[in-house]
């Protein structure tokens, strides 16, 4: 049965049901696309209904069939004829700008996890109103994800933040190859995220891909010179930050935070908690939750209604 021809499921609330799940897609089959792809089959507000990815990653499309999703090799040409509601783009920064140039007139959210730098910038704490009214959304990347809501409060309890440099680490085990292609665009996008958020002169992100033994949990280093800083505020302002980032990351922590003078120093660190991915992936846990928490938010908001 072609994916256009699937019929949504119903939402269900209070023992009655509400208007038709939306439709969704996922562009990639590699560790993110797989996981997203898990992820939508657990979604009260949406349906995954296809994967499409390239012929290439036929097995990886053999596991999303066994999560219920139809399957293609003919990528955005096949989201296209699926008629969906959201799609959620975990390709590559380099084909980007083709998907969006494909689907920009189809009326579909289109949800972006490359770190190519186009649509609104947002986390679900940080501008999360725009998913209900923007049709192109940028989820940054990974380190944005973490690193976003703690320089949120940053600029928000100084006066002037003037410099930021963000350093992750990711376990080598959780980069796959998009996200090793990608990493020129990783680097740039999250520093460009970072100055448009905090209004910095300058953003320095620098990334470490750990072969170490374990697997180091995904890491995020914080460093910001600000002026005007109330370090009062700002541990309560974090505080608040990381509680509303565990509503859909629940491994999120700022394992450290300090500040002297005009320096804030701060460390975030984040687990995989849900059973789907090993736990030092929080890399792709916290960029796909955060991914399917807006699409969510924007499924809300159009009232369970669907493009049909």
């Amino acid at each position: 049965m072609p994916p256009s021809a699937i019929a949504p499921r119903s939402a269900v609330a209070d023992g009655q049901a509400t208007a038709p799940i939306l439709k969704a897609a996922v562009i990639g089959a590699g560790l993110l696309g797989l996981d997203l792809a898990e992820r939508l089959t657990a979604s009260p507000l949406l349906a995954c209904v296809l994967v499409a990815g390239r012929r290439s990653s036929t097995s990886a499309l053999r596991r999303a069939a066994q999560l219920g999703c139809e399957v293609s090799t003919e990528g955005v040409a096949a989201v296209v004829r699926a008629g969906v509601d959201v799609v959620f783009d975990a390709s590559s920064a380099e084909a980007h700008p083709a998907h969006w140039a494909a689907l920009a007139s189809a009326g579909v959210l289109l949800v972006d996890l490359t770190p190519s730098s186009g649509g609104s910038m947002l986390t679900p704490t940080v501008d999360a109103g725009r998913a209900e009214s923007d049709r192109h959304l940028s989820l940054v990347s990974c380190g944005g994800q973490a690193v976003l809501p703690v320089l949120e409060a940053v600029a928000a309890t100084s006066t002037r933040v003037e410099d930021v440099e963000v350093v992750t680490t990711v376990a080598s085990a959780s980069a796959g190859p998009a996200t090793r292609d990608n990493l020129d665009e990783y680097l740039a996008t999250t520093a460009y995220a970072v100055e448009r958020l905090t209004g910095a002169t300058r953003a320095k992100v620098l990334a470490n891909i750990s072969p170490a033994l374990p697997a180091p949990a995904f890491r995020a280093q914080i460093t910001a010179r600000a002026s005007g800083i109330d370090a009062g505020a700002l541990r309560s302002a974090v505080a608040v930050a990381a509680v509303a980032v565990r509503r859909y990351a629940p491994g999120y922590e700022v394992s450290a935070l300090s500040v002297s003078g005009d320096l804030v120093r701060a460390t975030v660190t984040v687990t995989a908690c849900g059973g789907r991915l090993p736990t030092y992936a929080g890399n792709v846990e916290i960029i796909n939750a955060a991914a399917v928490t807006l699409a969510e938010r924007f499924a809300r908001s159009r009232k369970g209604g669907h493009r049909g």
